[in-house]
């Protein structure tokens, strides 16, 4: 499906965008940061998953040059917008994956490598018998534990209150793995915003409530 988000213009991705499908096959070992960043493998390394427009590591990436940044998304018009946005910027220290969020942790992504990964305004999936393609299950919380090193943080986001819900009841689950704290909002947001989204900026204008925490690896 076409969004039409380049309005006519070719979306290039070329140095910043690249597939799941060309990755080497799981067997071959687990990626860390080196695969993507490997001019600097030892940086801190952040996982964005479901980037959208790629408006969070727009703004945020640029205000830590010190920090690597890789987006996660699924639907191909959004992420080849997203890497051209951001290939256009010329910000070195971001490069975005068309893929399953979920199968790539799970199935790529090597022990301990992250200090953050940001889940903001995920799908909910609202209907009951799609709750099981909802980012965040027991067995997902357990991954993120993994790619997480000790103290990493995993940070969520939503306007939706049942997804809101089904958030709360899988950590009060599962507090062996994360501890709970406030979730502090990135310095790049603007004046009242949460973390500065297109989808939060679509949603505030409708009056939407937004939820957030920040899980800490134990």
């Amino acid at each position: 499906m076409s969004f039409g988000l380049g309005h006519g213009r070719p979306l290039d991705v070329t140095g910043v965008g690249r597939s799941q499908k060309d990755l080497p096959p799981p067997e071959a070992g687990r990626l860390g940061p080196a695969h993507f960043f490997p001019a600097r493998p030892d940086a801190p390394f952040e996982l964005e998953i479901g980037s959208g427009k790629g408006t969070f590591l727009l703004q945020e990436a640029p205000s830590h040059p010190d920090i690597n940044y890789l987006g996660i998304e699924y639907a191909g018009e959004f992420y080849r917008y997203a890497a051209d946005r951001l290939r256009r910027a010329g910000i070195p220290n971001v490069q975005m994956l068309y893929a399953d969020a979920v199968e790539f942790v799970r199935l790529w992504l090597a022990d301990g490598c992250c200090s953050v990964v940001h889940l903001y305004f995920s799908d909910p999936w609202p209907k009951a018998r799609h709750h099981k393609r909802r980012v965040v299950q027991d067995a997902t919380l357990r991954e993120f534990r993994r790619v997480l090193r000790p103290g990493g943080e995993l940070r969520l986001v939503t306007d939706h209150d049942d997804l809101w819900s089904w958030y709360e009841d899988h950590v009060a689950r599962n507090v062996h793995l994360f501890d709970r704290l406030d979730f502090a909002r990135p310095a790049s947001a603007a004046d009242g915003e949460v973390v500065g989204t297109n989808f939060e900026r679509k949603y505030r204008r409708e009056g939407r409530p937004f939820r957030a925490v920040t899980l800490r690896r134990k």
